[in-house]
């Protein structure tokens, strides 16, 4: 029987195809445009699909039905990860909201909603992800999860977070950048709405910065859109059409990723060298059971904690086929200490982005790097 995703996936391929006429391309051409030819009345039916630069592109329109055809769901795309995590943030509280993040996601939505909401009026509560099952959901406009975490990689329960949000009112927002689409659906689990950074493994060749938000709520969908048409929020059109050629290999890419990314973190966990290894695939990881029933792969990071930041070091530095970088998603293997960036972490940890590599190559030199530290 075919993987539902497996169809979508091989639907997102063809979704531009069915609606070509002969000779044109399969790549939607790229649309450098801030005028289009507009004649008429431009709200009577039928009028131009695209009337200004500012409210839409052909380029990262075809971004968007790709993409929402591959989520089961509208996107609506933007220039970064944090310009759709802003779009939520921002168009959707308002002054008195009560509103829960997590203490242990990713820095720069804490920074956002610390920096910008919070003295705007908004009541911003925090708590580790791990601590919300038991936390009150009353009286919240939306709950705000990331599983699995960046940097930890802690995992959480969406079906049960989505049905305890539901029944206290509030809407549950899911960040799926770590796993994506392809390994995990939130929306399917009863999330409300989720947000992506497309600049990771979506588009994959590190060349681009792009986000997108889904949901299957047209009043969201509406006031995401006006959001971005008003603040000017918008993707660039080149940006659109690089992430939108990245989208083609997505599967292949991540599909290597991710079998890659078990068996080192398999040989990770039985080396001495690291005291310890954190990946949801590992029988030995906290929430495996939960990542198991939720997400189809387990992605393609990996922490690893060192007994010393020089030592951490002294392994990125060591790697022939580890790029010291900070992002991940990517072709390239690439690692970085985050205690650097003033997470809260042990100053030996260490998060690992698995590229495209092949293993064969990859684990020996990873492995002449740990006889290193």
């Amino acid at each position: 029987m075919t993987d539902p995703l497996d169809e979508s996936f091989a639907a997102m391929l063809h979704h531009r195809a069915g609606t070509l006429e002969p000779g044109e391309p399969l790549m939607p051409p790229l649309a450098p445009a801030s005028l289009y030819h507009l004649p008429g009345d431009p709200s009577a039916k039928g009028a131009a699909a695209h009337q200004y630069g500012r409210w839409s592109n052909p380029t990262w329109s075809a971004l968007e039905d790709a993409l929402a055809t591959l989520e089961g769901a509208p996107c609506v795309a933007f220039p970064s990860g944090m310009a759709a995590i802003a779009s939520v943030l921002m168009s959707l509280t308002r002054p008195g909201d009560r509103i829960l993040m997590p203490s242990d996601g990713y820095v720069a939505t804490r920074a956002l909603a610390d920096t910008y909401l919070a003295p705007g009026g908004v009541e911003v509560e925090y708590c580790p992800q791990l601590e919300m099952e038991t936390r009150d959901f009353n009286g919240l406009k939306f709950v705000f999860i990331e599983t699995p975490t960046n940097p930890e990689l802690h995992v959480v329960d969406i079906e049960a977070l989505a049905v305890k949000a539901k029944a206290a009112g509030a809407w549950l927002v899911a960040d799926n950048t770590t796993a994506t689409c392809l390994a995990q659906r939130p929306l399917d689990l009863g999330a409300d709405i989720v947000v992506t950074s497309d600049t990771k493994a979506l588009n994959g060749h590190s060349d681009v910065l792009m986000g997108h938000v889904t949901t299957r709520d047209e009043e969201i969908v509406e006031q995401i859109q006006t959001w971005r048409k008003l603040v000017g929020a918008i993707p660039g059109h080149f940006e659109a059409w690089l992430a939108y050629r990245g989208l083609k290999s997505f599967d292949v890419r991540f599909e290597r990723m991710c079998t890659s990314a078990q068996a080192l973190a398999e040989r990770f966990e039985a080396h001495g060298a690291v005291t310890k290894v954190c990946y949801p695939g590992l029988p030995s990881h906290p929430g495996h059971a939960i990542a198991k029933r939720q997400m189809r792969r387990f992605g393609s990071l990996i922490s690893l904690t060192f007994e010393s930041a020089a030592k951490a070091e002294a392994f990125i530095e060591a790697a022939r086929y580890i790029v010291p970088s900070t992002s991940f998603g990517g072709v390239h293997t690439t690692a970085e200490r985050r205690a650097r960036w003033g997470d809260g972490v042990p100053e030996g940890f260490g998060r690992l982005s698995v590229g495209c590599e092949p293993l064969d190559a990859l684990w020996p030199d990873i492995e002449r790097a740990l006889g290193a530290v």
